[in-house]
């Protein structure tokens, strides 16, 4: 009989309470966590106010094609993999400090976060299962998010040959921005404003 570690699981609950805070589902938390699908429903519950979402995890690798996602994807990947590579971080920490590094940029340009924690997660998942790749762009010479054995020769990105009506489907908004505590109503800038 194997004895309950009251200190691991204390180490559990504050991931499961991070990962919640990133905007984890529930289905990776039942992958990475040793709490109960109870116990972490209760949470979940607890921390967010309401049940965790229900539905399918997304399945495609379509959606990290797109103009504005394929900018968003690219620069979390390579965040990501800097993380592995050079911090020597294990997949977990890695992930949850690429994003928050990633969701960290995006705030302080005042953009829109557009990556959200499950896509990152799954996109490692299909990088990792070899459906996706990063292409260099042969003009720019960035590392691009790219369907996994799609020609690397003459490739360019998104952001040296952006489609023809990027950044003109969203209009800037007012929303809350929270900083330390405080509240503050601001436009927020779509990142396609940059490039025109």
């Amino acid at each position: 009989m194997t004895r309950k570690s009251i200190l691991g699981e204390v180490r559990q609950v504050q991931l499961a309470v991070e990962l919640i805070g990133l905007g984890a589902r529930l289905q990776f938390l039942e992958a990475v966590v040793t709490l109960s699908r109870e116990r972490l429903i209760r949470l979940y519950k607890e921390l967010k106010g309401v049940s965790p979402p229900k539905g399918l995890l997304p399945f495609s690798t379509d959606w990290y094609m797109t103009w504005l996602a394929n900018i968003h994807s690219s620069m979390f990947y390579n965040i990501y993999r800097f993380m592995r590579d050079e911090a020597g971080e294990g997949e977990l920490p890695a992930l949850i400090k690429a994003y928050r590094l990633y969701t960290e940029q995006v705030e302080s340009q005042g953009s829109e976060v557009v990556l959200d924690f499950t896509r990152a997660e799954t996109m490692v998942r299909f990088f990792d299962s070899d459906m996706l790749q990063l292409s260099p762009c042969s003009r720019c010479g960035g590392h691009f998010v790219a369907h996994a054995h799609d020609h690397k020769h003459g490739y360019v990105c998104v952001l040296c040959r952006p489609p023809s009506r990027a950044g003109k489907a969203r209009k800037p908004k007012l929303a809350p921005v929270r900083r330390a505590g405080l509240i503050a109503g601001g436009p927020v800038l779509d990142i396609g404003g940059a490039v025109s």
